[in-house]
């Protein structure tokens, strides 16, 4: 039995993204971190980091059969060893699923891994396996499991999580991915990347729905020029075993046959077996943990939740965040949570990124935005240059405030792009002032500067109407050079 004590100012259940920004940062507090599984969580070793391994393995094994880049390989190898290697790389960056490193960086911080499965027996006692843990704040950090479709025969054929895909070393000749979201639509991309048939079948009318409709387009015609034959607003009734493969019924009424089925189909949080209803928490299975904007757990003592128990932006770098809120908050500082920026990618080629509104959640907010965008190939010659000319645009403007609200784009390096536009909105910079932002050339950030001078004008020229019709004056709006960058309403309360 492990020497460690009892009794902990802090606990954090589940030793996942978000819980490396609270171990090391909560001052003198003493801390214990319950974990059954990986130190680190699924993100580092069969998620966010081993996808995009593959993803990078991927995209350099198909510049080879590039006809501008051809030239300057020495030999393509074929696609099952290019895979065999896409493979050894991925497993090599995630140190073969050994958590070591993340235990021994804890362990620096003075906080005490406990190895095992921990449940609440009553408010402030933690039970891990027999052995109980007294804490005066507990932070729920569980993640989340992938949902399981409830399609007949789905338990009589091969079937893989997305963790599983991420995971193999096996590559399937088919493949059936069920669930056109960021993950579905990732999956698709890397292994037809590869050489699979693979089919790709989406509940809602289109890919990625919350996105922007061109987003979801260009998306399924990246995933069409690989190969994938995508089926929207289609869903899988029943599989059943043929052989060695598998026979999936769609409900568009065709029928396919795979050797692989994968799912995709989302993922709900992990709350079963945590005995929350010992501290007030009467959750169903698969319900969110209610928090406030400090991520403390509504209705329940000395009880905190971050990453995807919480149903917040199911992003690493959102439990990243909310860690750090949360650690915040244990020193003794009040601050606050905003979720209104947090940047969105999905990493096919070309990378969609978003941030923000969409021009649909700007006006079901209430707000008729104003839109401007501008084409990669035209607006960035950086793209021409490293050969990536495909790409676009749009950003969206609140007529009311003056500053940006949200920005969607597609384009090679997308993913670190958006973050000027996410802090942007942040912050709620006035058009006016981003306007005035200048990029270095030749790079993608260019793509930026027409969109946001046509964004000035169409502001300006839409106050100037106002201003016009009201004479008066009786409405006061001010002038986008006039509007404070930090609208009282958009700050954090960080006192």
């Amino acid at each position: 039995m492990a020497s460690w004590p009892d009794e902990f100012d802090v606990v954090i259940l589940g030793g996942g993204a978000g819980a490396k920004l609270i171990w090391g940062a909560v001052g003198q507090r003493s801390v214990a971190v319950v974990e059954q599984s990986l130190v680190g969580g699924a993100c580092p070793f069969v998620a966010c980091v081993p996808s995009k391994a593959m993803l990078h393995t991927a995209r350099v094994w198909q510049l080879g059969a590039d006809p501008r880049q051809s030239a300057l390989f020495t030999g393509r190898v074929p696609a099952s060893e290019a895979y065999r290697l896409a493979c050894e790389r991925r497993d090599s960056i995630v140190h073969h699923r050994d958590d070591t490193i993340n235990a021994e960086a804890l362990a620096h911080t003075g906080a005490v891994l406990v190895r095992g499965h921990g449940q609440l027996i009553e408010p402030g006692v933690l039970d891990v396996d027999g052995r109980r843990l007294r804490y005066r704040d507990l932070v729920i950090n569980t993640g989340s499991v992938p949902v399981r479709p409830d399609i007949p025969g789905l338990d009589s054929v091969p079937v893989w999580s997305s963790d599983d895909a991420l995971s193999t070393t096996t590559l399937p000749g088919s493949m059936l991915i069920v669930g056109g979201g960021a993950v579905g639509c990732e999956l698709a991309f890397l292994f037809a990347t590869f050489g699979v048939a693979v089919i790709l079948t989406q509940r809602a009318p289109r890919l990625l729905p919350a996105e922007e409709p061109r987003a979801s387009a260009d998306v399924e015609d990246a995933l069409t020029q690989l190969g994938v034959a995508v089926r929207t607003a289609t869903t899988v009734t029943s599989v059943a075993k043929r052989g060695d493969r598998a026979e999936a019924q769609l409900s568009t009424g065709g029928r396919v046959t795979v050797e692989q089925v994968v799912l995709a189909a989302g993922r709900i949080p992990r709350v079963e077996g945590l005995g929350l209803h010992h501290v007030g928490l009467d959750l169903v299975p698969g319900a969110v943990i209610p928090i406030d904007e400090q991520c403390r757990a509504v209705g329940a003592e000395d009880l905190w939740a971050i990453g995807d128990v919480t149903g917040k932006s199911a992003f690493t770098h959102t439990s990243h965040y909310q860690g750090r809120v949360v650690a915040a908050n244990l020193r003794g500082h009040r601050v606050r949570a905003d979720y209104a920026s947090i940047p969105r990618a999905v990493y096919v080629e070309p990378t969609l990124a978003a941030a923000g509104h969409t021009i649909a959640s700007a006006r079901h907010a209430g707000i008729e935005p104003v839109t401007a965008g501008a084409e990669m190939g035209t607006a960035a010659v950086r793209s021409s240059i490293d050969g990536q000319p495909a790409g676009w645009i749009t950003l969206l403007a609140d007529p009311a405030t003056q500053c940006l609200i949200g920005a969607t784009g597609m384009g090679h390096n997308a993913e670190e792009w958006i973050s000027v536009l996410s802090q942007a909105i942040c912050a709620a910079t006035p058009v006016a002032v981003l306007a005035d932002v200048v990029h270095p050339f030749p790079s993608f950030g260019e793509l930026l500067e027409n969109p946001l001078w046509q964004l000035r004008e169409a502001l300006h020229a839409q106050l100037s109407t106002l201003s016009a019709a009201r004479g008066s004056g009786f409405i006061q709006t001010a002038h986008p050079d006039e509007v404070s960058p930090h609208p009282e309403e958009a700050r954090h309360d960080s006192r």
